[in-house]
C-alpha cells in the first residue's frame, strides 16, 4: 500500500482559514500532518501526540503518542482502514472520476446527519465548501442528543 494513494495534496492552501471552522473541536495551536481523501486532518499537537479530526463525524480523537507511534499503529489491525478509508477510498476511486486539485470525496448526506459510509453517498466535492459545510452542521448540531430528527433543508 501507498500511502499517498489515499492523502490530498495539501500545498497551495490556507490550511488554518479551511480550518478555522472547526475552532472549538481543534486546539489552537497544532500543525497539519495529513489529510485523507474525505478530508480528514491528521493534527500534530504541541506535545507531539498525533489526532484526527474527522469531518464527516465531528469527531477529535487521540491517535497516537507521536508520528512514529502513529506509523506503527497504522499497521496494527485495521486502523488503516479506518483512519484513511482505504475500502471506500478505492471503491469510489474505481467508480467516480479522479479528484481535481482543490477536490476531496464528500459526502452527500453528512455522516453527521446520518449518511453511510458507501460509495453511492460519495461525490467529489470542494474543500473549502466541504469543510465550510460540515463545520457549520457540526457547530448546529453538536449539542442535540443522539438520534435527535433534525431537518435538512437544500439549497434550490
Amino acid at each position: 500500500m501507498d500511502i499517498n494513494d489515499y492523502l490530498i495534496d495539501q500545498r497551495g492552501r490556507d490550511w488554518s482559514q479551511l480550518l478555522s471552522g472547526w475552532a472549538g473541536t481543534i486546539p489552537e495551536s497544532f500543525s497539519l500532518w495529513l489529510v485523507n481523501r474525505f478530508g480528514d486532518a491528521f493534527l500534530v499537537l504541541d506535545d507531539e501526540s498525533v489526532h484526527l479530526l474527522d469531518v464527516g463525524t465531528g469527531e477529535f480523537n487521540r491517535l497516537a503518542d507521536d508520528r512514529d507511534h502513529f506509523a506503527q499503529l497504522l499497521d496494527v489491525g485495521h486502523n488503516a482502514d479506518l483512519w484513511l478509508l482505504i475500502p471506500l477510498v478505492d471503491a469510489c476511486r474505481a467508480a467516480l472520476p479522479e479528484l481535481s486539485e482543490g477536490q476531496c470525496y464528500g459526502f452527500k448526506v453528512p455522516r453527521l446527519l446520518g449518511g453511510k459510509y458507501v460509495r453511492d453517498n460519495v461525490a467529489p466535492t470542494d474543500l473549502t465548501l466541504h469543510y465550510s459545510v460540515l463545520s457549520d452542521v457540526h457547530r448546529q448540531t453538536k449539542d442535540l442528543p443522539d438520534g435527535t430528527k433534525v431537518r435538512v433543508i437544500r439549497a434550490p
